[in-house]
């Protein structure tokens, strides 16, 4: 099975690039994050004449999760059980889904904006809760992944400047121990390789020249159980996704599992 996590940045933007490497990658299964659309403009029908069905949780114009399979799709699970609200309301960030021998949950990690706002203290909320609601998965037999944007670099190594992002979310202590109890519950990270250069950058900023010179951030992670870690064959971050016009920052996330 090829397995993928991507955050389009506006699916009804991307959708003809999405429809084009969705054909040409090969892929099973993808997460999709930020779809900024709500589910009644979803473009279930494009999807459908490929072959994908689709789980959706969106609201509308931010946040926005999904998971595109097309070797069947079920017990799907909308929304993170148990998980913060903010402003009133339980923004759409998480989807869970069974796709074949496979369970998945796409999810798009609040930002938190900056150190000491109401968002920043919302995030680390929310991986508290994503870790208990996939406590039981984890643990299981089958092959589980949680894949998504999660807006925090595991290591210093996956930004391109540590000291660029002195003061700044995505890279403080308590982001990083959030994760750590995430993969503290039966998770390991899928590090893909990077098809260029040294590092597999996911994220690379629209402004000044973020792409083409190399100032990314691996943001955009898979982490799975045992029983999927134990089944990659290989995994890759598709920069080439991250070229030219209309693109969206982030590059898909690509992971490929063997019988």
């Amino acid at each position: 099975m090829r397995i993928a996590t991507w955050n389009v940045n506006s699916i009804t933007a991307r959708l003809p690039r999405l429809l084009a490497w969705l054909e040409s990658s090969g892929t099973d299964v993808l997460c999709v994050q930020e779809t900024k659309c709500a589910e009644t403009a979803f473009p279930y029908e494009p999807l459908r004449e490929l072959g994908y069905e689709a789980a959706v949780n969106a609201t509308g114009r931010w946040n926005g999760v999904a998971v595109l399979s097309r070797v069947g799709l079920g017990d799907v699970v909308s929304g993170l059980p148990g998980g913060p609200d903010y402003d009133g309301g339980q923004e759409p960030r998480a989807i869970a889904a069974t796709c074949g021998p496979v369970r998945v949950w796409s999810v798009y990690v609040p930002n938190g904006r900056e150190i000491g706002h109401p968002h920043y203290d919302y995030k680390l909320r929310w991986l508290d809760a994503l870790r208990e609601t996939v406590a039981d998965d984890a643990k299981g037999p089958r092959p589980f992944a949680v894949l998504g944007d999660f807006n925090v670099a595991p290591t210093d190594d996956d930004v391109w400047d540590r000291t660029r992002f002195d003061g700044l979310t995505h890279v403080t202590d308590k982001e990083r121990e959030a994760l750590a109890a995430l993969r503290e519950g039966g998770l390991s990270d899928v590090v893909p390789r990077p098809l260029k250069y040294d590092h597999p950058f996911t994220y690379w900023d629209y402004r000044e020249l973020g792409f083409p010179k190399n100032r990314g951030m691996r943001i955009d992670l898979v982490y799975g159980n045992e029983a999927f870690a134990g089944a990659v064959g290989d995994a890759y971050v598709d920069r080439e996704e991250r070229k030219g016009k209309g693109a969206s920052d982030h590059a898909p996330v690509v992971v490929d599992l063997q019988p």
